[in-house]
């Protein structure tokens, strides 16, 4: 039997793997539908992105393939079956709040800080290299091994659909786009959109809600809101909003735009969606102050609306809609999306993460119920996913896990969703490991250099086992 040491092997390349993952960090892409053409269907900076790592892998001798710009694939190995890697290079937008520029990919105290460092440009490098490193030791392989390089997994998923719909399903496969040992269940997301139109709304209280904003993604918890307001009661507005900030321990600000009208921002902290009470909803937040605030009718309706049903309470247990799961947790709400203009139309973007076992129809027909006026439209649903904890793919993998580290494998459900549920068989395995902060989507996301060499380690070992 060969006997290789993984981590040897990844040292000797140490600086190749740091340099790369520095190249891929400092090209911005993020979902542009304003620059999006033939061939480019997410925007610019993402297709800019793709293409670099598509040409560096043909460059150094991998078979690559593209779908018109949607998702590609990176590909070494021989026969029938296919170990699938499922990777993604769109990142989320890089919000306020870092240290350093979000994409100077600066090394400091042993990380690398940049968006995507962990999520998920950092871990598909790490994937990238392992593959490369099999390739270069020649280890005979009875399967082809594909990393497969999504290019809208921050959005709707298009790029897998697209892909899926033209190239072979893998044998199984993993995606380096969460947590280690091994995450086998995840729970089932809908991405909801609820508008209403707002013509011929009367003006009546004490101020006009010109203009309400907050977020930018629905699966980030919003980190800033802003409101423009009209009115002739600018101090005494001021003073009440700072008198809110101050009991409620926030951050924000206030700027007068013009005669009468004033501009309001509440600071939040923004996080990954899938466990909200990590962050602090500007928008929520805000909401809370302008239902104590007079208004028109449509704007008081708007923030009340939020203040009373989902404020402070990302469960909905407001809503009776409350179920928790033992494996995979609480149905989450995340809030990510608010805007209301006036005399045209308000809308509230919702990203629900719910367990089995919580029937998804009668949680949408309650958030029907209690929106209405509102008219609500499902943008995305991808209902739980979950394999067998004795399927070959969990074996192998936690194997190659525990014998790298040292650590027993604890299988792991999440609130997250990954390109895993993108594969028949599939799991999401690292690249956090578990004693460290998950900083994806927040500001200074960071991957420590250790850790993304023991990932491709880890990663290497995996391939080989799963395709030789």
């Amino acid at each position: 039997m060969m006997s290789i040491n993984w981590n040897e092997r990844v040292q000797e390349r140490k600086e190749t793997v740091i340099t790369d993952t520095q190249a891929l960090l400092r090209q911005k892409s993020v979902l542009d539908p304003s620059s999006a053409r033939q061939g480019e269907p997410f925007g610019k900076d993402i297709a800019d992105t793709y293409n670099w790592l598509l040409n560096k892998a043909r460059n150094e001798g991998f078979r690559t393939k593209d779908i018109e710009g949607y998702a590609g694939h990176i590909e070494y190995g021989e026969g029938d079956d296919i170990i699938g890697i499922l990777c993604h290079i769109d990142v989320v937008p890089e919000g306020d709040g870092w240290s350093s520029d979000p994409y100077g990919a600066e090394i400091k105290d042993g990380k690398i800080i940049a968006r995507g460092a962990i999520d998920d440009k950092g871990p598909t490098m790490a994937a990238y290299h392992a593959l490369k490193l099999v390739k270069d030791l020649e280890l005979p392989l009875s399967k082809r091994v594909r990393i497969i390089i999504g290019t809208d997994e921050e959005s709707e998923w298009r790029c897998v659909d697209r892909y899926f719909k033209e190239e072979k399903m893998p044998l199984m496969g993993f995606a380096p786009d969460a947590d280690f040992p091994v995450i086998y269940s995840e729970k089932g997301i809908c991405d909801l959109f609820y508008t209403r139109n707002l013509k011929g709304d009367e003006k009546e209280g004490e101020h006009t809600l010109v203009h309400f904003k907050s977020g930018h993604r629905l699966n980030m918890v919003p980190e800033n809101a802003v409101a423009v307001i009209e009115t002739q009661y600018e101090d005494d507005l001021v003073k009440q909003f700072e008198s809110f900030l101050h009991e409620e321990k926030l951050a924000g600000e206030t700027k007068v735009l013009s005669e009468n009208q004033i501009e309001l921002t509440v600071k939040g902290r923004s996080v990954h969606g899938m466990e909200p009470d990590k962050g602090i909803n500007g928008g929520l937040e805000m909401a809370r102050f302008l239902q104590t605030c007079s208004f028109q009718a449509s704007a008081t309706d708007f923030a009340a609306r939020l203040g009373e049903k989902f404020a402070r309470d990302s469960r909905g247990k407001k809503l009776g809609i409350a179920h928790h799961d033992e494996q995979v947790g609480d149905l989450t709400m995340n809030i990510g999306i608010l805007e209301y203009k006036d005399g045209k139309e308000a809308m509230i973007g919702i990203n629900l993460r719910y367990p089995k076992g919580a029937s998804f129809d009668e949680v949408k027909a309650v958030l029907d119920r209690e929106m209405a006026p509102f008219e609500g439209v499902i943008k995305t649903h991808e209902t739980p996913h979950m394999i067998e904890e004795s399927s070959e793919l969990v074996k192998v993998l936690s194997k190659v896990y525990e014998e790298q580290t040292g650590k027993k494998t604890e299988l792991i459900a999440i609130g997250g969703g990954t390109y895993a549920r993108s594969l028949d068989e599939g799991v999401a395995f690292g690249p956090l490991f578990p004693h460290r902060d998950d900083l994806a989507h927040q500001a200074d996301e960071a991957i420590y250099i250790e850790d993304l060499l023991k990932a491709t380690s880890i990663y290497a070992q995996a391939i080989y086992e799963l395709a030789k």
